[in-house]
């Protein structure tokens, strides 16, 4: 876990809380660490939504996969990231959606009941933690919000231009990279794949745009029509 201990001293759940503590929080925690290979599940819908999630290393996918075998991708994590926390906090049996590692990862694990109540011990770090928890979530409730937004959009063109704007306005650039790949990028916005390529090729031939993989470079998008 010392090889970790730089990750987690950047992650949003153990902000405040001194790097030389986190050795005596993980064990209050009841913490466990995972290996996961690529393509294969850190949890999976319909498991016990008891544990909370740390990415370590490694890159992952948090979705939902409908009726059908339809995928959405909810959103990506990247080493720091935590995920599984709104759903252990809501109580609910089971898990509601999946987490797939894209990449071989490591994972910490904890049990979300061992923040919301007060050990034995009476750590004083429960009531940082349970704010950070807290934070963390309303936060996601954002990003969440971002999502809805995209998706909310009639064509795929306007849910295009929709996220890719808004990623520009985040990192303050008009030419950024996104954390998706093309297929990545058509389940985060609920759209075919070849619709989605199709409408780039349409922007960068009119201009509006360039891009390469997971790069774009915006012009000026309100020639768009």
């Amino acid at each position: 876990m010392e090889d970790f201990l730089s990750v987690l001293s950047r992650c949003a759940l153990f902000q405040g809380v001194a790097p030389e503590e986190i050795h005596t929080i993980l064990p209050c925690l009841g913490s466990k660490t995972r290996s996961v290979s690529k393509g294969g599940p850190v949890f999976l819908e319909g498991e016990p939504a008891r544990w909370v999630g740390v990415l370590l290393t490694g890159t992952a996918q948090v979705v939902h996969d409908d009726y059908y075998g339809n995928r959405s991708v909810l959103s990506i994590l990247q080493p720091g990231d935590t995920f599984g926390e709104a759903f252990s906090c809501a109580g609910i049996s089971t898990m509601p959606v999946s987490v797939m590692a894209l990449t071989d990862c490591e994972i910490l694990l904890w049990d979300c009941s061992r923040v919301m109540t007060t050990c034995s011990h009476s750590c004083h770090f429960h009531t940082q933690l349970i704010q950070n928890l807290l934070k963390g979530m309303a936060l996601k409730n954002l990003a969440f919000t971002e999502k809805i937004r995209h998706m909310s959009k009639k064509t795929t063109r306007e849910k295009l231009l929709s996220y890719l704007l808004q990623q520009a306005k985040k990192q303050d650039s008009a030419a950024f990279t996104i954390p998706y790949d093309r297929q990545g990028l058509a389940d985060y916005l609920g759209v075919e794949r070849s619709a989605m390529s199709a409408e780039l090729g349409k922007l960068k031939k009119a201009g509006l745009l360039d891009t390469k993989g997971s790069w774009f470079c915006l012009k000026d998008t309100r020639r768009d029509d």
